[in-house]
């Protein structure tokens, strides 16, 4: 029999990125944190993130402006009041990263000091200004290691790195009074074994669910966890039909999930045919730096259109050094696949990016559920309405995981650590002998989103999608009552649930709007409203 593993903290964190490990490090100052990683710390989303993070820091930028850019993209769905709050607090939240050690670009030109030098600010698709503070082509990276660092060196941070969670516990499903989380059962991927985190609060920092797509830029754990939780858990979610397909993905057999950041088109990039035609004048005013809803959409259509595979994108008319210099990771990465940037065009595909949709919570990354809170990717703030703003992606982690602290911290002292958890159940289950049926299944599920419920819909294809997501359903769930949990079985049921709540939402949206084209309803409805959805 194996032992029964029981852990205790003030605040579980479950994903360890930009969200999870902001929350952790404001409130390790005066509580005990668990900090969940489903693989090893850096192995998320915030790691692979090249552009940057959106801020005003230019004189001749203002909030407004960056509110109102934020609006136009996320097309008529933004809450305003969220976007304005998320804009009015970029700029501490940099400083608090800037303080931390994280080393954004300076100017070269300036003359003088180095210290002094003003931050080397780039431009994005959707953007009026240039206001995207980035370290190279790699500032996720820079994020990730150093939040990290400071992490793996606070004695009131406990790191499990390699764990699973498996469900949220909550008051209701031990049948006790009341509608409150107590923590969760998670799952040692090392051990094989499933143990028990309890906790006065839990935070979700799980990331998005672009794993529910055959083509993803995203790294293999973005399979939605969070979200299916919250739901199970009783949570409602909203606007999961708007998942952002980033326009330039490497298309090349090698290159497995490999981004080309939005600052290369913000750098001059330009998007061609394979004759070398440009085609974004055609389809937008703005071009290459149109939103990325607009720009996957020309792509899709140019390349159905042309019968081909992918088309290029092409910033070799810029100078070499620049090139080298501002796109360091990328050059090499091309390199390596013998595709130089500076002399030749990239071929790029577009790939399933981002949920803008997510776990509904308040200003303060409250959901539903007392004492559980949702941050960034995972969680549907009213920040990205039907499509998000580049870079305002780990600006929402950093400025919601500071906010989601603060409030924590206000009641920390009123909440106790739940007593007499029950260990999690696995007598009634056995070991598989059919892991086929998994592969089987992932395959399937993956593959009729990607060709249903992809960049252009239609009403018969969400139909069809969502039989087909309800016969897996089952299935998924008769193999989960019967077989102990592995990785791949958790993230499997996992992301099925996600795609049926992504299937629903796109069915109940009669119009197109953002992210979200169904070419049975082109038009725009007059007054929009954000697709909730809540657990029977």
């Amino acid at each position: 029999m194996k032992q029964v593993v029981e852990h205790q903290s003030d605040i579980l964190v479950i994903g360890s990125g930009a969200a999870g490990l902001t929350l952790a490090l404001h409130l390790a100052e005066k509580s005990n944190v668990i900090l969940l990683a489903k693989g090893p710390l850096c192995e998320g989303s915030t790691y692979y993130a090249q552009g940057g993070i959106a801020s005003v820091f230019d004189e001749t930028d203002t909030i407004e402006s960056h509110v109102d850019d934020t609006l136009i993209a996320g097309a008529g769905l933004c809450d305003k009041k969220v976007v304005t709050y998320t804009a009015t607090h970029a700029r501490s939240a940099m400083q608090w990263l800037i303080d931390s050690g994280v080393a954004f670009d300076k100017e070269e030109s300036f003359d003088g000091d180095e210290a002094d030098a003003p931050y080397h600010l780039t431009r994005e698709g959707g953007h009026s200004h240039r206001r995207i503070l980035h370290a190279a082509d790699a500032t996720g990276r820079e994020v990730q290691l150093t939040l990290q660092e400071k992490a793996k060196q606070h004695p009131n941070i406990t790191l499990l790195e390699r764990y699973n969670a498996i469900d949220l516990i909550t008051t209701r499903k031990l049948g006790r009074s009341g509608n409150r989380v107590l923590g969760a059962y998670v799952w040692n991927r090392e051990k094989e074994q499933a143990e028990t985190v309890k906790a006065g609060f839990v935070a979700l920092a799980t990331g998005g669910c672009s794993k529910v797509y055959q083509y993803t830029s995203n790294p293999d754990i973005a399979s939605g966890d969070g979200i299916a939780m919250a739901w199970r858990a009783g949570c409602r979610v909203a606007n999961m039909e708007f998942n952002q397909f980033h326009p330039t993905c490497l298309y090349h057999a090698e290159a497995k999930n490999f981004l080309l950041t939005e600052a290369l088109r913000g750098e001059g990039a330009y998007l061609i045919r394979p004759d070398g035609t440009r085609f974004m004048p055609e389809f937008d005013k703005r071009a290459e730096l149109a939103p990325r809803d607009i720009v996957a959409r020309a792509i899709d259509y140019e390349m159905k259109r042309l019968g081909v595979d992918c088309v290029y994108l092409d910033i070799s008319h810029k100078d070499c050094d620049f090139i080298i210099k501002h796109f360091p990771t990328i050059y090499k990465r091309c390199l390596e696949l013998g595709i130089d940037i500076t002399k030749e065009p990239i071929p790029v595909v577009p790939a399933a990016h981002y949920t803008c949709g997510g776990v509904m919570t308040d200003l303060q990354g409250q959901t539903d559920l007392n004492g559980l809170y949702a941050i960034g990717e995972v969680a549907y703030t009213g920040l990205h309405g039907a499509n998000r703003l580049a870079s305002n992606s780990l600006l929402e982690c950093l400025v919601f995981a500071r906010a989601a602290a603060q409030d924590i911290e206000s009641t920390l002292h009123k909440i106790q650590i739940a007593d007499n958890i029950p260990p999690w159940d696995e007598s009634q289950v056995s070991d598989s002998d059919e892991e086929v049926v998994i592969a089987h299944n992932w395959h399937e599920l993956r593959l009729f989103m990607w060709d249903y419920v992809g960049i252009v819909r239609t009403d018969k294809r969400l139909e069809r999608a969502l039989r087909r997501c309800q016969l897996l359903q089952q299935e998924i769930q008769e193999y989960y009552s019967h077989f102990r949990v592995s990785n791949n079985l958790l993230e499997l049921r996992n992301l099925v649930q996600v795609a049926e709540l992504i299937i629903r939402c796109a069915m109940e949206r009669k119009e197109s709007r953002g992210l979200h084209c169904n070419i049975d309803h082109p038009d725009k409805l007059d007054n929009p409203v954000p697709t909730i959805l809540q657990p029977d």
